[in-house]
């Protein structure tokens, strides 16, 4: 999500491990920023994963993006129906440390967007792979995820984007 990270050296040196649920796939944590991988999804170099399930994907930012956002106060979405192209603006996330926009690792439809987010955006804190999640698409282009990466790649490339920091 190209994020526009303001978050100071003192908010990184503070993240905190989430767990992961047990009806996901198993999760690892990243050495150095401690957020949290799940296994099973496929993550873009932007921070947003996608979470394949059947002939729809469901899209949310990433536990280390949310991190580095800090606490999120306000989520714009699309409406569904609409369409989604890889590597563009679907949306934005403010925090109280920044505003980001979100881009979709995947084309498609969306065919649901989830509403609790306009009352609840916290819930992209607390939850960033279940209640947190922000679209669902039905894929136009499959192919696409094999371009993206799997939780060992985004692992190591959070470890580097971190140490260049």
């Amino acid at each position: 999500m190209a994020l526009r990270m303001w978050a100071s050296s003192t908010a990184n040196a503070l993240r905190i491990s989430r767990a992961s649920s047990s009806h996901l796939s198993p999760a690892f944590s990243l050495s150095r920023c401690f957020s949290t991988v799940l296994d099973g999804l496929k993550y873009a170099s932007s921070h947003e994963w996608v979470k394949p399930e059947g002939a729809v994907a469901t899209i949310g930012i990433t536990d280390h993006a949310q991190d580095h956002l800090g606490e999120v106060v306000f989520v714009e979405l699309p409406e569904a129906g609409g369409s989604v192209s890889q590597g563009s603006s679907f949306g934005a996330v403010e925090s109280v440390k920044a505003t980001s926009d979100v881009n979709s690792p995947i084309s498609g439809e969306i065919v649901e967007v989830n509403t609790k987010l306009t009352e609840t955006p916290g819930l992209i804190n607390s939850s960033p792979y279940e209640g947190g999640w922000m679209i669902k698409v039905k894929p136009s282009s499959p192919s696409e995820l094999e371009s993206l990466l799997g939780p060992k790649e985004y692992t190591k490339f959070c470890e580097e984007e971190d140490a260049a920091h």
